[in-house]
């Protein structure tokens, strides 16, 4: 054997054994979270910016493409991430209340990795600082030591800004000579050093680490370093595809971006309250600025990836990154968050998995060399595996726990206001294992965002609790965003979901910038009427998600006519909709009620065969199939039903029409094929139909 084969048949044994060794022990979490970042990234196919690091990432982890915050604003979103519950269960709309005094006791993401044996740490914005996290950053119940902050953050809101007097101000646009900042320093670049020295500090030591790292940018102020500027020239920016105020948008979703306007430099334009345009040149300025602060971020996370790979321990160490929402950059006529779009809701999240998502370095190997981005700006990278298909920021949580072996907290029941440790979110640990099958109609994003009028005025972006009036509820799926902007007490924490201030229906097919509102085209009388019928305790989000099947039944778009049918079933214990525009429902979704658990029903007709499935509360099809031909009177089916681990049962039938299939003993279905009926029973009761 010559010394080069020797040589490689050492490292493959000494990997070999490393690997062995990872698979015995608990894998680290590295969780990184950007502040105010959209899905401006290349990885997301963002051809304009400059995110290397990010995108190197990207090419060794499973890239979630429609992954959505549950609020676009920084305290409610993070508490919600972090809990796995939404902004109506922790209560939490603005940025004063602490979620363990004002809702409930929930465990939280990093709480749960301690209990398990985990040591964690914070380093930056995890937890919105302040009373969101009770002045503490949720210590000592999330983190095993004091959540770090950097120093220099203190200087963030003062006059640090030169302006073209000289003086310092306190502007939007703020590049500056980092070596004449306080401390010579910045928040991220302080915190970068403060995560590479714990990971060092963890490096050698047995238990598994949980290490939060929460950077500031590309949160405004843009108090950046100034040489990330020459990376996005004026001329070579761009203004939003979409700049102005849709014709049909609602007053109350509008934004009038009040933040911005408070910064110095931007009073100084004079922009008339609340729809006054800035001027493009500053707009383009802006957009430099964003992008800016985006490629700042990135090299801080090219910088902490980097160390964990010198350290040794990427192998060992699952890494996920996101953000808490997005930000306009002029979308509608709107800048910062505040709102319900696409633009401020959709965040990216991706997720490394090693062995998992990519295989294990080779010993000496980097898995993430550093890329400064500032003297190697182009770089092509290749995602490793995408997922197209709508998730959202609560689905992280049971995400993270059951990729790194440690018990998955179990569905919250529909009342989870004691239930200490539940999610709200679904388990996507799923879809590393298996390839996305395509398009899924049914997995839905739900967000909501709250006002304080139905016309724009200086508190609307971000209203404090006693003085919201309206709270928008907005549902994402593949081709549609649906909002409604219905009355709310804020003292009761009660939606009115009959007092409608507005909506929005959007069909992203033909409008996937969100600017072309059709729901006022809509038939909103009848679609009252089968509301009113609803049992009292069917949700508001599945409430939504049945009017939004109605809504869009027959609807075309430019690649054909929408299939979804939509006619009602209610029974005492469960409900139904699905739909009908000629004696064969083309597509059919039903919604069934199961000791407690609400599970779907979808009923699809292809030609002269009938293919169905189940879907349990986390939305993903569990099972298959029914087939009969239209004019024959007998039905085959196999149905399974999963809802919950206590729930699931499969049987098959071969029955005449009219005809009834016993599931589980507690659901029945009845099918009176010739009459066109269908009726869902549980228990008991006489069906209803519409």
């Amino acid at each position: 054997m010559n010394p080069g084969d020797f040589t490689k048949l050492f490292l493959l044994l000494l990997r070999l054994r490393t690997l062995a060794a990872a698979g015995t022990e608990r894998m680290n979490v590295l969780f990184i979270m950007a502040d105010d970042l959209r899905t401006s990234l290349g990885c997301y196919g963002d051809t304009l910016v400059k995110s290397p690091n990010i995108d190197q990432l990207a090419s060794r982890s499973q890239v979630f493409l429609n992954a959505y915050a549950q609020q676009a604003v920084c305290a409610p979103s993070r508490t919600s991430m972090l809990t796995s519950r939404r902004p109506d269960t922790t209560r939490l709309y603005d940025f004063n209340s602490y979620w363990r005094v004002h809702s409930g006791n929930y465990t939280t993401l990093p709480q749960h990795f301690k209990s398990k044996g985990y040591y964690t740490m914070s380093v930056g914005k995890v937890f919105h600082p302040g009373i969101a996290s009770n002045h503490t950053d949720d210590y000592p119940y999330s983190w095993s030591i004091p959540a770090y902050h950097p120093f220099s953050f203190r200087f963030e809101k003062e006059k640090m800004c030169k302006g073209e007097d000289g003086k310092l101000h306190t502007n939007l646009l703020c590049a500056v000579n980092v070596t004449e900042q306080p401390g010579g320093t910045l928040p991220d670049l302080e915190s970068t050093d403060e995560a590479v020295r714990l990971l060092k500090s963890r490096a050698s030591d047995g238990a598994p680490f949980f290490l939060a790292v929460g950077f500031h940018k590309p949160h405004i102020p843009f108090r950046i370093p100034q040489e990330y500027l020459s990376l996005y020239p004026l001329d070579k920016m761009t203004l939003a595809p979409d700049p102005d105020v849709p014709k049909f948008l609602p007053p109350v979703a509008y934004n009038p971006w009040t933040d911005v306007r408070k910064r110095e430099d931007v009073q100084k334009l004079n922009v008339s309250f609340p729809y006054g345009p800035i001027p493009k040149d500053f707009q383009l300025r802006i957009r430099q600025h964003y992008y800016a602060a985006v490629s700042f971020m990135d090299t801080q996370v090219g910088r902490l990836l980097s160390a964990l790979d010198a350290l040794g321990l990427t192998d060992s160490t699952m890494v996920v990154f996101t953000s808490d929402h997005g930000w306009s950059l002029g979308e509608h006529g709107e800048w910062a968050k505040y709102s319900n779009f696409d633009v401020a809701t959709r965040v990216p999240l991706i997720m490394f998995v090693p062995g998992v998502t990519a295989a294990s370095s080779w010993p000496g190997e980097p898995t993430f060399r550093f890329i400064d981005v500032l003297s190697k700006p182009e770089h092509i990278f290749t995602n490793a595996k995408v997922i197209r298909n709508v998730v959202e920021l609560v689905d992280v949580f049971p995400t993270i726990s059951n990729m790194t072996g440690i018990p998955t907290p179990q569905y919250c029941p529909d009342v989870s206001l004691q239930v200490e440790l539940c999610t709200e979110g679904r388990n996507l640990a799923y879809t590393f294992h298996q390839k996305e099958s395509g398009k899924n109609a049914e997995l839905i994003a739900f967000s909501q965002y709250p006002r304080p009028a139905d016309a724009p005025q200086n508190n609307s972006d971000l209203p404090d609790l006693q003085d919201i009036k309206v709270m928008g509820y907005s549902l994402r799926d593949w081709d549609y965003r649906y909002t409604l902007w219905l009355g709310f007490n804020p003292r009761s924490f009660q939606v009115n979901v009959s007092d409608v201030h507005g909506g929005e229906l959007y069909m992203l097919a033909d409008d996937p910038g969100q600017d072309k509102n059709i729901y006022s085209g809509l038939d909103h009388s009848m679609m009252m009427k089968k509301m009113a019928s609803l049992p009292h305790d069917v949700s508001l989000w599945t409430r939504m998600r049945l009017q939004l099947y109605y809504h869009t039944a027959g609807l075309k778009t430019n690649t054909g006519k929408e299939t979804r049918m939509v006619f009602g079933v209610q029974e005492g214990l469960g409900t139904a909709i699905c739909g009908r525009e000629s004696a064969w429902p083309a597509g059919c979704i039903s919604w069934v009620r199961i000791h407690g658990m609400w599970c779907a029903w979808r009923l699809e007709l292809s030609n002269r065969s009938i293919s169905s499935s189940w879907l349990g509360p986390d939305l993903h099809k569990i099972t298959t199939a029914l087939f009969f031909p239209p004019l024959l009177s007998v039905i085959n089916m196999n149905i399974r039903i999963d809802c919950d681990p206590k729930v699931s049962a499969t049987t098959s039938t071969n029955s005449k029409v009219p005809g009834e299939l016993q599931i589980s003993g507690n659901v029945r279905l009845q099918r009176h094929l010739l009459k066109n009926q269908h009726v869902l029973s549980c228990h008991h009761g006489k069906g209803q139909y519409w």
